[in-house]
């Protein structure tokens, strides 16, 4: 018998937040940002998946989670000024 979302308990399965999950150990390229090419349009922010884009406040360079950033691109990808390049990680 084929399975569908419909066949998922009705309550949370999740124990915690990823928030508590450190999930960057993942990654096998990190997002660097180069501010002489950011324009602050936080379309990086907007497009990021696990939310590893941080804004402190309007106005600000975005900066990346670490801790939480998985690595995917999509960051890079979306950035319209291409301030925001993939970078192998030092094993």
């Amino acid at each position: 018998m084929h399975r569908t979302y419909k066949d998922l308990p009705s309550e949370p399965v999740a124990m915690q937040s990823t928030e508590d999950i450190i999930t960057g150990t993942w990654r096998s390229i990190r997002p660097v940002v180069n501010e002489d090419k950011c324009i602050r349009c936080y379309m990086c922010w907007k497009y990021c998946p696990d939310m590893s884009i941080i804004v402190e406040k309007e106005g600000d360079y975005p900066t990346v989670d670490l801790d939480h950033c998985k690595g995917c691109g999509i960051c890079s990808n979306e950035c319209p000024r291409g301030a925001i390049k993939m970078q192998r990680e030092v094993l």
